[in-house]
């Protein structure tokens, strides 16, 4: 599993003049912490973070000499150029449920000749013990056909006893949709004219 290492941050010091010595800020919450604990995070660890985890993913932090098991909660950006601002995480308790997000990839996607695909879930929420945390559901869409369309309970994640999905297991995932491409026969008309 990956592991970030973090430091605790002092509060006196401004996050914007953290971020402008190149840290990330963030907190590391849990039922077994009292309060919060504030963070900085080195800018390029939190950008390989980013690169290889999500939010929903499980990771270890190294924080004072002690290692944290640990949720991303909250990946924050700058909306201007997608900069990575702040980082949330939740200490893991063995054997107690958390809540999490799965996120939703569609692979094939290319191979999806007919219609038109539509993804219309991007995450899974659901509820788990840190051993059966799922950080993402893989989707292949090479089969889909036009009309086709996958609900949250055509997954694996629905079938595993041990996952208390929070997302509708009648809610859509992807549907291939025809595609909108002819012209109505009105429309042709009044073209000629």
């Amino acid at each position: 599993m990956t592991t970030l290492k973090v430091q605790r941050r002092n509060m006196e010091t401004k996050a914007k003049k953290l971020r402008r010595e190149g840290y990330v800020t963030g907190n590391l919450f849990g039922k077994e912490i009292e309060g919060s604990i504030p963070l900085q995070i080195e800018k390029q660890e939190a950008e390989r973070i980013e690169r290889e985890c999500m939010k929903g993913s499980q990771l270890y932090l190294e924080l004072d000499g002690k290692t944290y098991d640990v949720l991303i909660k909250e990946m924050d950006y700058r909306p201007m150029d997608h900069q990575i601002l702040e980082m949330d995480f939740q200490a893991l308790v063995k054997g107690e449920k958390v809540h999490s997000v799965a996120e939703v990839i569609l692979l094939n996607k290319e191979k999806v000749t007919e219609g038109v695909l539509e993804q219309l879930l991007e995450e899974i929420a659901y509820k788990a013990t840190p051993e059966e945390l799922v950080e993402k559901v893989e989707i292949d869409c090479a089969a889909l056909r036009l009309g086709d369309t996958l609900k949250v309970a055509d997954l694996d994640i629905a079938k595993n006893d041990k996952i208390d999905l929070q997302t509708d297991l009648d809610a859509p995932i992807v549907s291939i949709l025809a595609s909108n491409n002819e012209v109505p026969e009105d429309e042709e008309e009044s073209a000629e004219e």
